[in-house]
């Protein structure tokens, strides 16, 4: 059964989308520079890196990349599994989610803000891996629920129809309405507001461990929330 996009589930994604923002901040402006769930601008920096671009890591960009696809891959089967055995994935995957995260904050500890660009140590590399399968299996589990507009990992697709739907003659198939340009005002917002709050902590001296453990922490309260709901009102397959 797909879960419905209610307000909670629609907010909790929203959330998620801000958590991004910050975790984005910590891969690009410690880790690598690299992108850590944003991995169509990580691509373009591992192509960009193995032509010698300045300041670019091909190993951040790689192990971010291979990270991702580990964490992707690992939350697709393990959603598949869950699903045969009748049971609900949503509260689990972020759990897992969570998990990884936390353990990239963890290991991080080692790791100070510095410029970008700087060297990339052993300490980066695991963080980077660890965070990026976090995303990975993140980007299985809201692809799963489909919430309209709110991706939680990208904003060009949310941008793209928020713009589409201010147009009076819009195409249908794009969407319009109060509560549909909302939502993908909010879905936008919440990654810029992401960002710019996670530079901002960094910039005024934050740890990156501590900037990790927020999104790790947020995800788990997620997941706690919703596994505390009744069955039916959980916004969850059953």
């Amino acid at each position: 059964m797909k879960p419905k996009a209610g307000v909670g589930l629609t907010s909790a994604l929203v959330v998620l989308t801000l958590t991004t923002g910050m975790i984005e901040a910590v891969s690009f402006l410690v880790l690598g520079p690299t992108f850590t769930a944003v991995q169509t601008g990580n691509i373009l920096f591992l192509a960009f890196a193995l032509i010698g671009a300045a300041k670019l890591s091909p190993a951040a960009a790689g192990v971010s990349l291979a990270g991702f696809v580990v964490g992707a891959v690992a939350g697709s089967l393990f959603g598949a599994y869950v699903d045969v055995h009748g049971r609900r994935w949503f509260v689990p995957g972020l759990t897992i989610e969570a998990l990884l995260l936390g353990c990239g904050g963890l290991v991080a500890w080692r790791v100070r803000p510095g410029e970008p660009g700087g060297p990339v140590t052993g300490h980066h590399l695991l963080v980077i891996a660890l965070v990026a399968a976090a995303m990975g299996v993140r980007n299985v589990t809201t692809m799963r629920v489909q919430v309209p507009d709110v991706p939680t990992t990208v904003s060009t697709r949310p941008l793209t129809a928020l713009l589409g739907g201010l147009v009076p003659a819009a195409d249908r198939r794009i969407g319009s309405g109060l509560r549909t340009q909302g939502r993908r005002f909010v879905s936008v917002g919440a990654m810029f507001a992401g960002g710019l709050l996670g530079a901002w902590l960094l910039h005024e001296g934050l740890r990156p461990a501590v900037l990790l453990l927020v999104p790790a922490a947020s995800a788990l309260l997620l997941g706690v929330v919703f596994r505390a709901m009744p069955r039916r009102r959980a916004w969850e397959p059953d």
